[in-house]
């Protein structure tokens, strides 16, 4: 997967209506995002939505390792360590106002 696209923020244009995305490897020390969509190859993909990656799932980022890498999650109750590189490809959006 290293080395396909270097984007790191995705720009969905849908019904007249621009909604940025951003990678979960961007995401900030104690902001919650809410999953879109994993670009992973499917036993990866599987294995994190068994763990609760799934869409539409909130997300936020706990701490990062002292060199900066792992970062660890907080999602459906469990915290998940992930590399930056896993990371990366999984798309997350700010929270709507008002949801919880």
């Amino acid at each position: 997967m290293a080395g396909l696209y270097s984007y790191s923020i995705w720009q969905i244009f849908a019904a007249g209506s621009e909604q940025v995305l951003m990678a979960l490897s961007e995401l900030k020390i104690g902001r919650t995002a809410v999953i879109e969509g994993l670009l992973l190859p499917d036993e990866i993909q599987h294995h994190l939505m068994h763990m609760g990656f799934m869409p539409e799932t909130r997300v936020q980022a706990v701490r990062r390792a002292p060199a900066g890498d792992p970062t660890v999650y907080a999602v459906d109750g469990m915290e998940v360590a992930l590399r930056r590189e896993t990371a990366r490809w999984i798309s997350v959006r700010e929270p709507e106002e008002g949801s919880r």
